[in-house]
């Protein structure tokens, strides 16, 4: 079988070749992994100190402080960790695949492969952060006699959609990142940004369903939703928490549409430019 070696595949080829070279997307995601952890400190322990401060801080400063009421029956702490389960995973992915084809460039520059296996192995690498923090909240929820309920088996799906999110914004910066150098540094703006506007310390339901501005009524909670971790975290809050957090189809349909219109463009975007990463970078 003859395997042609050139960027400018047609697009058939291309996406029977992200499974030819399904290897090189293995062997470059355990690379991040271990490269992430060698020589460390505190190794893994990092990966369960970030969530595990964020979650301790905004339980103090929204719940004790601001007196923001959690749902009934549920502890605010697990309130903030279900948020940050979703939200960790979308920063570290964002962050790390955005860098991806740069922190490649002696690779990229010598050999033909699907460049797109780069930022989706830096994706699955944050998926591992993932896993250690959700054992996290398994050792919250036994802490606080709190067990989730049949909700539970839907939460691959919400991940998917956290998923789809941080790889189509993921796509766009890395592909904008090789091109203009100077994206690397508002990476970590709009991750930071991120964070406050999206809800990890409160529930959505605190965001006004309508605001009134100069004389005009705009549907502010569907406005917020446009922000797709909105949808992620109340879907991961409704899931894990037994469906004691509101939960809205109307603003999780709007998280649903732009997540799904970031990974279709960002794919676009990226494959528009591929052919021209190995000149530039």
């Amino acid at each position: 079988m003859d395997l042609i070696l050139e960027a400018g595949r047609a697009e058939k080829n291309y996406w029977r070749d992200l499974w030819r070279y399904r290897e090189l997307f293995i062997i470059l995601a355990w690379r991040d992994v271990t490269v992430r952890y060698k020589q460390t400190v505190i190794g893994v322990a990092w990966a369960v100190l970030r969530p595990l401060l964020t979650t301790i801080v905004f339980t103090v400063v929204f719940s004790k402080i601001a007196k923001m009421p959690a749902p009934e029956g549920v502890p605010y702490a697990l309130l903030v960790m279900a948020a940050n389960l979703p939200w960790q995973f979308f920063a570290t992915a964002l962050s790390e695949s955005s860098n991806s084809l740069i922190g490649n460039a002696n690779l990229i520059s010598k050999i033909y492969f699907p460049r797109l296996i780069v930022p989706a192995g830096s994706v699955i690498t944050s998926f591992v952060d993932f896993l250690i923090t959700l054992g996290l909240m398994a050792l919250l929820m036994v802490w606080y006699q709190f067990l989730p309920d049949w909700r539970l088996f839907l939460l691959p799906a919400f991940m998917i959609l956290a998923f789809a999110a941080s790889f189509g914004i993921g796509l766009w910066l890395c592909a904008l990142n090789v091109e203009y150098r100077d994206f690397r540094y508002i990476v970590p703006f709009i991750v930071q940004f991120g964070f406050f506007l999206s809800p990890v310390g409160y529930s959505t339901d605190r965001v006004p369903a309508i605001w009134h501005w100069h004389g005009l009524d705009l549907p502010a909670r569907l406005l917020y939703s446009l922000n797709p971790m909105v949808g992620v975290i109340d879907g991961f809050r409704w899931s894990l928490l037994r469906g004691q957090v509101p939960f809205q189809l109307s603003t999780f349909s709007v998280s649903v549409f732009v997540s799904c219109a970031l990974c279709a463009s960002g794919i676009w975007y990226f494959r528009k430019m591929e052919r021209t990463f190995a000149d530039v970078i």
